[in-house]
Order: structure tokens, then C-alpha cells, then sequence
């Protein structure tokens, strides 16, 4: 556990969770993380949704899964609970007769446009979800919510559909007295991946909303790419194959954030900047003023890591690295 501490003036406290990409079990773990802990604020840092469709056949009255390899069977009153243990896998179950599942197989676009369906679905249920469990809470939690670069399009018309949640990608919302400013895109990656741009671009998108604050030392940066060469991007190396890079017999590491972020948290200096993107690079840092977080991911393992976090006017009173 990492831990920081500085003056013990009350401030506002803030939990923040990045990646649970498509467990429910870890969403659910992150609702009540508010209460847990006793924060007034949740932020889920980008990367919710899964990277699998799991077709579930109906073969005459019982119900046929692969799960990571293995050939599970269910008759229809354990329906549920094989649905459920697909999504605590962060993957995506889907009913289907014999045709279709034949259908799934030889048809890629249709399995796109089903695996998409799915994945909507299932972020809708994890917003009404939310709105059931903070609905009329005392003292209130409020939950802000955006995507990663990961996620797909098709979930933002899901996320703002709910009653608790502030969807605020792309905007500077306020937590109590301080600002925040988010956004989920990040540097380019090997992936690919929906939302992702060259640095210049993301340089610039990200200046954009920092001169909208009003106190950028107040302000919290809710960025889902760490910064570049912070010991919170570190990740192994990739051929064009994608097969890991090998030094000395040894995987390589290199840093592979974006520099465009290091470059704002210079230049704008705010009290807070949390991240997630990287998921073997758990820690924190201090860049200038400003303290980074990566709380990381282990999302496979159904452990949420997570970071709660206090501020105390234009500075963090404390940082606290859980896992649990």
C-alpha cells in the first residue's frame, strides 16, 4: 500500500477505480465503495466494457457454454447462474438457438453487430444497476463516469441515460469546490482502439478543457492515459505481431504513455491527476505539485484496485492505494 500524508484539514473524499473491463463483479464492488469507504465521490476512470461474446446454446432444454475453454451445461433452472459466472469473467453472454449459433460462427459482421448489442446491453444494466444503488443514499454519493479509449461508441448513449450517474468525458464537471476534467482518449496504441489519437491531437483536446478551468490548482485531471515516462505507463514491449519484445531473455519495459498528458500536468499544475490504461503499473508520483495515481487493474482475478483520495483546498491531504 502506498500511502501520503500531509495536512489533516477536512476535505472532500473521492474514490477512484479505472478498467473493471466488463466485470460485474468488480462494478458492483466499486458501487459499494462509496459507503466502504466513505467517499462523496466515485470516478470510474475509463475502460468498462469486456472483450467477449460468449454465445450460450439452447441444445433442446439444456444450455452449452465455452467458458476460457472449458464446456459448461446447464439445465434451465441454473440458467442464471451460468449467466452470471460468464459475466464475472467480464464477458458477454448471449442466448442463442443451434441456426444462430451456426449463424455467429460463419457470419463475422453479424457477430460484430451482435457482440456490439451485447455489450450495450449490458452496460445499461450496469447503469440501472447504479441508479439502484444510490438512489436516496444519506449522505448522497454522487458517481462520474467515463469511457477509455477501449470502449466502444455504442456505450456512451447507455451512460447517459442514467439517473445517478455524470457522464462527463470530454467536460469539466465540479466535486464539491474543485473542478474536474476528464477524458478517455488515449496516445496511440498497438491495439487500435476506438478512441485514440497522435499526441499533437491530444495535446490540443486536452488544453482545450484546461483553459476552461477556473482554478487549475484546485482542479482534478481525470485523464485515462498515464504520463508518459512516470513509472505509472510502464508496460511490456511488442513486436508487430504482437508477441512480447525479449532483452537479455527477458520481456522488455518501456514507458508507453502519452507525453501530451505529461506536458498539461507541467504546464497546468492541478492538485490531482488520476489514470488507469496501464494496468501493471500501480503506484504514484509527484509531478511538480500535482500528485499522479495509477491504481491499476487486475480485473481477471475479481479484486477492484482502487485509490481513495482526500483534498484539502489545492492540495491532496492523503492518498490511500486499496485493493480488495
Amino acid at each position: 500500500m502506498f500511502r501520503r500524508r500531509a495536512s489533516r484539514v477536512p476535505g472532500i473524499k473521492l474514490y477512484y477505480a479505472s478498467d473493471v473491463h466488463g466485470s460485474e463483479l468488480l462494478w458492483k464492488k466499486f458501487l459499494n465503495a462509496g459507503r466502504h469507504y466513505g467517499s462523496s465521490a466515485l470516478i470510474m476512470g475509463g475502460d468498462l466494457t469486456g472483450k467477449g461474446l460468449v454465445p450460450v446454446v439452447d441444445e433442446d432444454g439444456r444450455f452449452v457454454a465455452t467458458v476460457i475453454g472449458e464446456r459448461r451445461s446447464a439445465a434451465a433452472d441454473d440458467l442464471d447462474d451460468l449467466l452470471a459466472s460468464i459475466r464475472r469473467n467480464g464477458m458477454y453472454p448471449v442466448q442463442v438457438g443451434v441456426a444462430e449459433f451456426d449463424r455467429l460462427k460463419d457470419d463475422e459482421q453479424y457477430l460484430r453487430a451482435t457482440f456490439d448489442q451485447a455489450i450495450v446491453d449490458e452496460v445499461r444494466r450496469w447503469v440501472e444497476l447504479a441508479d439502484e444503488r444510490l438512489a436516496g443514499l444519506e449522505p448522497p454519493i454522487s458517481l462520474y463516469v467515463i469511457p477509455g479509449n477501449d470502449d466502444p461508441w455504442e456505450i456512451d448513449d447507455a451512460l447517459v441515460s442514467g439517473r445517478n450517474i455524470i457522464a462527463c468525458d470530454d467536460q469539466i464537471v465540479r466535486i464539491g469546490d474543485h473542478e474536474m476534467l476528464s477524458l478517455g482518449y488515449a496516445n496511440r496504441t498497438p491495439w487500435d482502439s476506438p478512441r485514440e489519437l497522435d499526441e499533437e491531437d491530444l495535446y490540443e483536446r486536452i488544453r482545450a478543457l484546461a483553459d476552461q478551468l477556473e482554478s487549475p490548482r484546485t482542479s482534478i485531471m481525470n485523464l485515462h492515459v498515464p504520463l508518459h515516462d512516470s513509472g505509472l505507463d510502464t508496460a511490456i514491449e511488442l513486436d508487430e505481431d504482437f508477441r512480447p519484445v525479449l532483452v537479455a531473455g527477458q520481456p522488455h519495459e518501456i514507458p508507453v504513455g502519452s507525453t501530451a498528458v505529461r506536458q498539461i500536468l507541467e504546464e497546468m499544475q492541478p492538485a490531482l491527476s488520476l489514470h488507469g490504461h496501464v494496468h501493471e503499473s500501480k503506484g504514484a508520483t509527484t509531478i511538480g505539485r500535482t500528485v499522479a495515481i495509477n491504481p491499476g487493474s487486475d480485473y481477471t482475478s475479481g479484486r477492484l484496485d482502487g485509490c481513495l483520495c482526500e483534498l484539502s483546498g489545492d492540495r491532496v491531504a492523503s492518498y490511500h492505494l486499496t485493493s480488495g
